[in-house]
């Protein structure tokens, strides 16, 4: 009898197993997306019907054809510390999601021993009778644990760990997205800044020519000292701009150097902005696409598929732990005799837990799982409502910034012609040194806006891919075929 049982022992731990991979219902609620916010019918600012296609869809190396903007990209893609950062938080989640799926199975592990012992032989019963009064023991075996997940309690725990890793996927697209639309910018913004200082230069090339003329005139007595001074006066004004530009060059310099993941210093670029740089029009796409295409929308709601699992989990709590312990091993005081068949033991313990009463813990964590759910339900909407908002603005940005480049360009090309006239008109003695002063003043601060409109009208289009949620597509390799949009 001893022998068959001893024989049936690993099939009986077998079968118990096998009952064990019978799912038991996971309680809980099943995650269904909750009521957005509706979309705008069509994006506000925008003129026409909205289409299906989308800035967005485009690469971002065809946005701006800069190759020396790409090379910078690239070079941010591989070696930006954010973005690394954000690649080892997707590494941990995935696999924190491994540890968390690993309790669905059973915990089998090897275990061995050896054990010596001396008996009493005054002990009741005696043990007089004993010839020795030491023995040892050598033992082996697999030692197998397991919670049956009846009630989905680590189903739960497993859907929840994965969905927090999507959503640390998504949000290192966020990362890259992001990442790609500073670089462009503050690459953008130099390239402004440049457009400024080129400016400035020739403008106090100007003025030094004409503190010049007006000295010669002074020595020869055809001119006074007032004419002199306001000349003089009006280069500092412009080159005290100078200075001020060359500081805002390098600290922008030094920004996108952090971004590349390099030690401060120059950068190289195309040179100043033109009108081929300013930003085209473009489609922008259906509204309610964004919530497909917004990382950050879709790591938001991946957060939410993990509240409300988390909700179960907790839930599960009320329910009871059953759980499965043996071993399957030898025993014997001879190390020679342990493989023998004699000395095979197997031992199965199913065990059953049902909470009774736990001070209110249980209740407690469950009731703050549903208010961490609804926190996240509220992080979703707010999302979705801020990803319409960043959209409006850059539109808005995009077309007013348009508006006011046109205006201003009109304006430069006047004040340029006034320039040439009031000197023309100084020269043959029509009008007073201070017109020619006003006009030069006029037209350099002139410059001066068109320029910055131009750059922030550039750097708006790329906000405007950025909340689109663009960007994130890896460059193709030379020779390769793009990926599909």
């Amino acid at each position: 009898m001893a022998r068959t049982a001893l024989t049936h022992g690993p099939r009986l731990v077998a079968v118990a197993l096998v009952a064990a991979l019978v799912p038991g219902c996971a309680v809980g609620p099943n995650y269904s997306r909750p009521e957005m916010p509706a979309p705008p019918p069509a994006h506000r600012f925008f003129e026409g019907e909205a289409q299906a296609e989308s800035l967005a869809d485009v690469p971002w190396w065809e946005v701006i054809k800069d190759p020396q903007l790409h090379a910078l990209i690239r070079e941010a893609i591989a070696s930006n510390l954010d973005l690394r950062t954000a690649t080892a938080r997707v590494a941990e989640a995935r696999a924190q999601y491994g540890i968390a799926r690993s309790f669905l199975f059973p915990q089998v592990g090897i275990s061995g021993g050896y054990t010596a012992e001396q008996v009493s032989r005054l002990s009741e019963p005696s043990q007089g009778t004993v010839t020795g009064k030491t023995y040892q023991n050598y033992t082996a075996g697999i030692p197998i644990s397991w919670e049956i997940d009846l009630f989905g309690r680590i189903r739960r725990e497993k859907e929840s760990a994965f969905a927090a890793y999507l959503a640390t996927e998504e949000g290192r697209r966020a990362a890259l997205i992001t990442l790609v639309a500073d670089v462009a910018s503050t690459y953008l913004f130099l390239r402004e800044l440049d457009l400024q200082l080129e400016v400035a230069r020739r403008t106090v090339q100007t003025n030094e020519e004409t503190v010049v003329y007006y000295k010669n005139r002074l020595q020869g007595g055809v001119s006074n000292r007032l004419e002199v001074d306001r000349a003089v006066g009006n280069r500092a004004r412009t080159a005290v701009v100078i200075p001020d530009l060359e500081r805002q060059i390098a600290v922008a310099e030094h920004a996108l150097c952090l971004l590349l993941g390099r030690p401060p210093g120059p950068i190289v670029r195309a040179g100043v902005l033109t009108d081929a740089d300013v930003a085209p029009q473009v489609p922008v796409g259906l509204p309610a696409a964004l919530l497909e295409r917004r990382p950050d929308v879709l790591a938001a709601e991946q957060l939410l598929i993990a509240s409300n699992a988390n909700v179960g989990a907790a839930k599960a709590l009320f329910f009871p732990t059953i759980s499965l312990t043996g071993i399957l091993g030898t025993i014997s005081g001879d190390f020679s005799n342990l493989l023998k068949a004699e000395s095979n033991i197997w031992q199965v313990s199913p065990s059953l837990f049902a909470p009774l009463f736990q001070g209110g813990r249980i209740r407690r964590n469950y009731d703050a799982a549903k208010a961490r759910f609804e926190g996240s339900v509220a992080q979703y909407q707010k999302a979705a409502l801020n990803s319409y908002r960043e959209v409006a603005n850059a539109l808005v940005s995009v077309k007013k910034l348009g508006e006011s480049r046109l205006e201003l360009e009109h304006g430069v090309v006047a004040l340029k012609d006034a320039a040439e006239l009031s000197r023309s008109r100084y020269d043959t003695g029509l009008a007073n040194y201070l017109e020619i002063l006003n006009a030069d003043q006029q037209l350099f601060d002139q410059e001066l806006q068109l320029a910055q409109v131009r750059g922030e009208e550039v750097r708006a289009f790329v906000e405007l891919y950025r909340a689109l949620g663009g960007g994130w597509q890896p460059e193709p390799t030379p020779g390769a075929t793009p990926p599909p949009n």
